[in-house]
């Protein structure tokens, strides 16, 4: 029988775990004299057995003073512990608005200040490598209907010369309700220890023009969130959606039929390029709602968002209502259990017990590679999207993907997921303004190797724009609340638009249910979402602007969901699912029959393939004898 792990001691403990044991005990006096010390190194960041750090420890237990004093000395505030969760998360989950503010204000400070380090040394990287023009090209691409045009594609116009980077978008943002194009550059210019960055607007021919400078904790006070920032986190879920790229591997894709497959080759923007499936690509998202009211648990309970059950996804719920006493450790863990390393504590946890959603979905990513691609992507293409990643989303899950050993070669095409519904593709084309001319981009070819100069001009606004201050600039949204967006942007892009109160949107259809609507068991909300995903999926429904239209053609506009019935209301909704499900049963019947006659024409067609084939054998064996016999 194995024996027990040994528990540590509180001495063992002081000595691995000084600053943590000090959080643990919550004694503020004397953690604040042991970080005024100056061998606090690397302790100030060590993570324990469970994997937080003295920061996420202090926060998950709810120490407040504990937690400020070690921002103050800096501890990490974007750190994640091993389920994932950063400590802004943590914040939210105790439920503390006073403490989530605190966090919110250093998470932004550090933010800021980590940009305006990183930016210049960032642009020092790119001194050194050869100047050069490339456009990526971002897709967004569904098997969801609608799903694909919500978030148009744009196309990022790269310039580098020296230290100086310019970057051409049109895609802005969203707002109300649609996105906002526009023709906006972003120029970088970087020196040993500082950077500038101009914000041009081509189409209002304004410029903003910002001096990056290292801010103080004086400062503080102007990152402070707001009060309605603060309680809307309180009063959502806490959701995190990333990428497992641990057990993620790659390998060739084939081509040609059975028996005579070959490597895979496609063209890409004229480059020969082998293609590689990566699989195993597992999409994790996590929910969390232990702080929420059992009002707001209702709420968002009803009213689920399609990345939370568009797709078939493996589904694993944690937790349960476990009254909570506001102690960070409700399950009564001694220190000497909790610090001890091999020593099980089962479901027990501190912190407020957890209800956990989590959903995996696995995807095949796809990599289009090129040997001769002129371009290097540690040295020119890797800064470029460190660049962009500092406030793009999109480009940080880029960056998480391409940081995996990829296989040899340059990246000239990429297909990764962004969300269960939508896939990013991303392609690198006109290199040096090879395929279509640039303004400010000349092409050398000396006969042995491609580069391109980039003119000052591409550098420099146009003198007659407008020069505005700093703080006019238009803000760049944090990584969160860029994912926030584009989840709104779904849900906006499956609305109807103009529609009217009394209406069914694609929206509502897919959430089974009107607003008003009381919520539904379990069980029945699962049955009458199946049938809402087939109605709303259903190629054979005609869906207008102006509502839902039956096969025969007449509108039922004056029919679904009068604000004066309800029950008539869902009696016509119940029609409508039924009718609906009943085109897609004969749709999927009509399927089978086409994919079962195919399978026959194959069948057939394989068999003379194979009759052929025997037949060409006896022949060649044939003449083998009789050329055989001839020569005797």
């Amino acid at each position: 029988m194995a024996e027990s792990p040994k528990l540590m001691s509180i001495d063992d403990i002081k000595k691995d775990y000084p600053i943590h044991l000090l959080v643990w005990n919550n004694v503020y006096d004397e953690l604040k004299l042991f970080l005024a010390g100056d061998d606090i190194g690397a302790e100030i960041e060590k993570k324990d057995v469970r994997g937080r750090s003295p920061l996420m420890l202090a926060v998950t237990l709810g120490h407040l003073e504990a937690a400020k004093l070690l921002m103050e000395k800096g501890a990490n505030v974007n750190t994640v512990n091993c389920e994932g969760w950063n400590v802004v998360q943590e914040a939210v989950a105790t439920g503390d608005p006073e403490l989530v503010q605190a966090v919110l204000e250093w998470r932004d400070y550090q933010r800021y200040t980590s940009r305006v380090g990183g930016v210049p040394e960032l642009l020092l990287k790119l001194k050194e490598a050869p100047d050069f023009y490339v456009e990526m090209k971002w897709e967004f691409t569904s098997w969801v209907p609608l799903v694909s045009n919500m978030c148009p594609s744009d196309t990022y116009k790269v310039y580098k010369q020296g230290s100086k980077v310019r970057i051409d978008t049109t895609l802005l943002g969203f707002d109300q309700h649609k996105w906002q194009r526009g023709n906006t550059s972003f120029i970088f210019q970087g020196t040993n220890d500082e950077a500038t960055i101009m914000e041009i607007d081509h189409e209002n021919k304004q410029v903003f023009f910002e001096e990056m400078r290292v801010i103080t904790t004086a400062d503080l006070q102007i990152l402070q969130p707001n009060a309605e920032s603060v309680s809307a986190r309180l009063t959502t879920p806490i959701v995190t959606t990333y990428v497992d790229t641990d057990k993620i591997c790659f390998e060739r894709n084939k081509s040609g039929l059975w028996g005579w497959r070959q490597d895979k080759m496609e063209v890409i923007n004229g480059r020969d390029c082998k293609v590689f499936g990566a699989s195993n690509v597992e999409l994790v998202t996590k929910t969390r709602c232990e702080h929420l009211s059992d009002q707001d648990k209702a709420k968002y309970k009803g009213s689920k968002t399609p990345l939370q059950f568009l797709l078939g996804i493996d589904e694993e719920r944690t937790g349960g209502h476990v009254e909570y006493t506001h102690s960070g450790n409700p399950c009564q863990i001694t220190p000497e259990e909790y610090f001890s390393p091999g020593v099980s504590l089962g479901t027990r946890d501190i912190g407020r017990p957890k209800e956990i959603t989590t959903k995996i979905q696995k995807f095949k990513a796809t990599l289009w590679l090129s040997e001769d691609y002129p371009l290097s992507l540690p040295e020119q293409i890797i800064p470029i999207i460190d660049l962009m990643a500092i406030s793009n989303s999109h480009f940080a899950k880029l960056k998480h993907f391409i940081e995996m050993q990829l296989p040899a070669g340059f990246p000239v095409k990429i297909e990764i997921p962004l969300f269960h519904v939508l896939n990013a593709r991303i392609t690198f084309g006109n290199i040096f303004a090879l395929d279509s001319p640039v303004e400010g981009v000349s092409t050398i070819d000396d006969g042995n190797k491609l580069s391109c100069v980039v003119d000052d001009s591409c550098f420099q606004p146009p003198p007659s724009y407008t020069f505005m201050g700093a703080d006019s600039r238009r803000q760049v949204n944090n990584l969160e609340e860029d994912d926030d967006m584009l989840q709104y942007a779904i849900q906006q892009s499956l609305l109807q638009s103009g529609h009217d109160d009394d209406q069914v949107d694609i929206w509502e259809a897919l959430q089974a249910q009107r607003p008003s609507t009381p919520f539904l068991g379990d069980d029945e909300e699962e049955k009458q979402l199946q049938r809402a995903i087939e109605a709303s999926l259903s190629t054979t429904s005609s869906i207008s602007g102006s509502g839902l239209v039956e096969p025969d053609g007449n509108s039922l506009e004056e029919n679904i969901l009068p604000a004066s019935n309800t029950s008539a209301a869902d009696e016509d909704l119940r029609r409508i699912l039924e009718l609906s499900e009943q085109e897609e049963k004969q749709r999927l019947e009509t399927l089978e029959a086409e994919r079962r006659q195919e399978e026959e024409m194959l069948e057939q067609i394989w068999h003379h393939c194979l009759m052929g084939v025997q037949h060409l054998y006896i022949y060649c064996v044939l003449l083998i004898y009789l050329s055989h016999f001839a020569m005797k």
